[in-house]
């Protein structure tokens, strides 16, 4: 295997990594966190108690992945590609 593709497999960001912090991301701003609670059901409670639930974070990214100006923010605040989100939420979900 060529060093390349041994350094992008060992760099592959943990998708439930990726999830928590495109949550602080969205939770930074209070425009964005209303639009997710609203959006998602949730609230403040269900996001504490959830915060290690493959599928409460999976309705984060789900969220992310359905409004691209925030998908491509967030990517960009995280340092990280869109196309990791999105490869972290079908990982969450499976």
């Amino acid at each position: 295997m060529p060093p390349s593709d041994m350094e992008s497999k060992n760099s592959a960001p943990d998708p439930q990594t990726l999830a928590l912090q495109a949550l602080v991301w969205m939770l930074s701003d209070t425009r964005r966190a209303d639009r997710l609670l609203a959006i998602t059901g949730l609230d403040a409670d269900a996001l504490r108690a959830g915060i290690g639930d493959p599928l409460i974070l999976s309705a984060v990214l789900d969220h992310l992945a359905n409004y691209e100006p925030d998908l491509i923010a967030c990517a960009d605040a995280i340092d990280c590609k869109p196309t990791a989100l999105i490869h972290a939420h079908k990982a969450l979900t499976a």
